[in-house]
């Protein structure tokens, strides 16, 4: 599909900035309300529904408004849940029967971003054919319907509990978390009203941090992009564990006591493993930045590995093609599809403690057979739409590189689906030489997009 406004999660830009303003915002709910009214079932007498929830960020209560008003005018009735992480939204929008779920949030971004990203009535992102269909309604004229088949607006109060019991759920009823200590740092995020209450309830003395929203702080210097606050937190309070969420709760980092920092790929690895040795686990999917580490060690273990492209939608749509439960990306996103239809930080640290739970070995013991690749990520920022490809002199210096690591390693650039830059990534042994072939590819897409 061509995209023009949808990246790889939903449409993301800087606040005031096209798309990111309310105007758009505007006809973006009308469009989507369009569609949606065009496919309910019954023409008649079912009315569309959709719910709305969003992060912590200033920019929220604008886009909020704007996309009631939009899909009200489409003729769309509107539940808004206020600040919820976005698996929560998704998992309401299924609970509640409604038609779609939209979540108002940058992620991991700072404050001065955001982005809307939707679900379908069953919970899984939406598919790229409906995202296609709103791009095309977005072309016409918008209008409005007569006042008498306009949508209404009301508040869910209950959303929180609902989804603290949910997070609950996918914990065995005959665990709980007595006699551990755990730092939960929800980035001044969505979770921040969530997050702590899931573990205490599940019996664990919980040490928050990160959740004093307001407006400006999500994510700056807090949660899974930057987990050094929550190291220093959980060696101060000699904490068992620290759990790091993002901006909206998708994403997931822990710390041991040691202080010692565990990214998506060996969360992920950690849960398999603990399944693995209890039934079949078919196979996992990753991403192209999966460590080769990871892939690696799924082998030994006999089960299928396959990469996906980088996103989580893109993971989804490989485990439902082959009828797979576990997958995930080096990110933090992590899926169970037998807890959930999207990843969710929490869900996944609640996964994560089971496994350490019910094996009686500490994260480091379920990891300690896979030995990651060092990996160094540059990212260059372009304009909007450059085509690297098309530069020979980026393709000469990414084969030089290639040549150099002689198949010990690998090379991947990939533009970003969420903002304007390209990612290079080299993988391999030893560090110095990737360090240095990463920032020799990043100096040639530097110098082409310049040009």
């Amino acid at each position: 599909m061509s995209r023009k406004y949808f990246g790889t999660d939903g449409v993301r830009g800087t606040v005031g900035q096209p798309p990111m303003t309310a105007d758009f915002v505007l006809r973006l709910g009308y469009a989507a309300g369009k569609v949606l009214a065009a496919r309910r079932k019954n023409p008649g007498t079912d009315r569309p529904a959709v719910l709305i929830g969003k992060d912590t960020r200033i920019s929220g209560y604008m886009l909020e408004a704007a996309l009631e008003a939009g899909f009200s005018a489409a003729g769309v009735d509107v539940l808004l849940c206020g600040p919820l992480p976005t698996p929560g939204v998704a998992y309401l929008t299924r609970a509640l029967r409604l038609m779609a779920g939209v979540v108002i949030s940058a992620s991991h971004n700072a404050y001065p971003d955001n982005g809307i990203k939707f679900f379908s009535g069953d919970g899984f992102k939406l598919p790229d054919d409906f995202e296609a269909e709103m791009e095309k309604a977005l072309e016409f004229t918008m209008g409005c319907n007569p006042a008498a088949q306009l949508g209404r607006a009301k508040r869910i109060d209950d959303a929180t509990g609902r989804y603290i019991e949910f997070c609950k759920s996918t914990f065995p009823v005959d665990l709980d978390l007595k006699g551990m200590k755990i730092v939960v740092d929800c980035a001044h995020g969505a979770a921040y009203h969530v997050g702590p209450h899931v573990f205490h309830e599940l019996g664990a003395d919980v040490v928050p941090i990160g959740v004093s929203p307001d407006g400006f702080n999500i994510n700056d210097m807090f949660g899974a992009t930057a987990p050094d606050q929550l190291v220093m937190e959980v060696r101060r309070n000699k904490a068992d564990y620290g759990v790091a969420l993002d901006g909206d709760a998708d994403r997931l980092v822990m710390v041991d006591s040691a202080g010692t920092v565990y990214d998506g790929d060996q969360l992920l690895y950690a849960v398999v493993k603990h399944r693995a040795g209890r039934e079949k686990v078919a196979g996992v999917a990753g991403t192209l930045m999966t460590n080769l580490g990871m892939e690696q060690a799924i082998a030994r273990m006999g089960i299928a590995f396959g990469r996906a492209k980088v996103g989580d939608r893109y993971v989804l749509e490989m485990l439902r093609e082959k009828g797979w439960l576990y997958g995930g990306e080096n990110s933090g996103h992590i899926i169970c599809l037998d807890k959930h239809t999207t990843g969710d930080g929490l869900v996944s640290a609640l996964q994560v403690l089971t496994s350490i739970r019910e094996s009686g070995r500490s994260l480091a013991e379920l990891t300690a057979d896979m030995t990651l690749y060092p990996q160094v990520l540059v990212n260059v920022k372009v304009a909007r739409g450059f085509d690297w490809k098309s530069h020979p002199s980026i393709a000469a210096a990414q084969g030089s590189v290639e040549q150099g690591l002689a198949g010990r390693g690998r090379v991947l650039l990939r533009p970003s689906g969420t903002e304007p830059v390209v990612r290079v990534m080299v993988e391999g042994e030893p560090r110095a030489a990737i360090e240095e072939g990463a920032h020799a590819i990043a100096a040639a897409v530097r110098l082409a997009a310049g040009a």
